[in-house]
């Protein structure tokens, strides 16, 4: 199928863009129509394209319930994590985050959670290695990565379902490093470097569609091995021909990090 991608143009030096107050972003959205392909038939792998459809049964009950999310679903996605890249440690900070379609009327009802709707990677080389270095408290590492497991809890059809971009398919010119600012109320802001991307024919966009809830999506925000997938860019976009009618987009994100120590 063919969908507008949302890329970046280059008329900021230096882009930033807010987890809530995204009036106050400052990115050139340029909108591409571009081939996605059908992720399910092309048997892409976490360390080839930079990621893979996994199967996976959650214990959750309840994915808004943040304590229980903590309790258990983090303990999930490290086993999860650690059981498909052999990693000798994994380690997830946060019970996640909620996102919401526009036409669910929820998107911004909590921090964070709007579509992420420009093409970008969370963290830039230099943000993983100091997350890398911060997470290994001191001890030697031979290689640390950082995975996102993204999951549906809306039923098929997902009315934004989100794109991934083939590792292989990327130019280092293609990126621009960028400030992620993180303003949540009640709380001071602070930011960190990531990357949006702008566009590049050669990019090979892919979607798993119709996710069902034992399934995630496992993808690759970082990885220090050079002979591996590095990192992959993605982006939420509209579903073209979605029923009008389809239930909005729900959907959680969990961030997990892993090393191979020496």
């Amino acid at each position: 199928m063919e969908a507008w991608i949302a890329y970046s143009g280059r008329k900021f030096a230096r882009p930033r863009y807010y987890a809530n107050a995204h009036e106050r972003d400052e990115v050139d959205i340029a909108p591409v129509l571009m081939r996605v392909n059908d992720g399910r038939g092309a048997a892409t792998t976490i360390d080839r394209e930079g990621f893979e459809l996994v199967s996976h049964r959650s214990a959750v009950r309840d994915f808004r319930n943040r304590e229980e999310v903590a309790r258990v679903h983090m303990r999930e996605i490290e086993v999860l994590v650690q059981a498909h890249t052999g990693a000798d440690f994994v380690h997830v900070g946060a019970p996640g985050l909620l996102r919401f379609s526009e036409a669910s009327g929820l998107a911004g009802s909590l921090n964070n959670s709007m579509p992420a709707r420009f093409a970008h990677i969370d963290i830039s080389d230099v943000t993983a290695a100091q997350f890398a270095a911060r997470g290994a408290q001191g001890r030697s590492f031979a290689r640390c990565a950082h995975y996102n497991v993204w999951r549906a809890l809306s039923p098929a059809p997902q009315d934004v379902p989100l794109a991934l971009c083939d590792a292989r398919s990327l130019a280092t010119a293609d990126l621009i490093a960028a400030d992620a600012v993180f303003d949540e109320p009640g709380n001071p802001e602070w930011s960190f470097e990531g990357l949006v991307v702008a566009h590049n024919p050669a990019h090979r966009w892919h979607a798993f569609l119709d996710l069902t809830p034992d399934e995630a999506i496992l993808f690759k925000t970082h990885d220090s091995d050079p002979g591996r997938a590095h990192h992959v860019p993605h982006v939420a976009f509209d579903l073209p021909g979605c029923p009008a009618d389809a239930p909005p987009r729900v959907s959680i994100e969990m961030r997990a990090t892993a090393w191979w120590w020496r």
